[in-house]
């Protein structure tokens, strides 16, 4: 099986948001950096928030910290 992030934070949706994965598993959408860090914090990931730049740890698809479509 390939390597992958074990965080994914996926496009944003049409309606805003986007959703978050851990490990496959479905964490919920995140709106802001802030929301992002409170569902990888209770996906039981302590201090995710310092490494929301790292691409070994969270793959961006649509690009990094961007909460809406343009």
């Amino acid at each position: 099986m390939a390597w992958q992030t074990p965080i994914v934070v996926h496009p944003p949706a049409a309606d805003g948001g986007r959703q978050v994965t851990v490990r496959g598993q479905d964490v919920g959408v995140a709106h802001s950096d802030r929301d992002l860090t409170d569902l990888l914090r209770r996906a039981g990931l302590g201090e995710a928030d310092i490494a929301l730049d790292d691409p070994h740890l969270v793959e961006w698809r649509g690009g990094p910290h961007a909460w809406t479509r343009d």
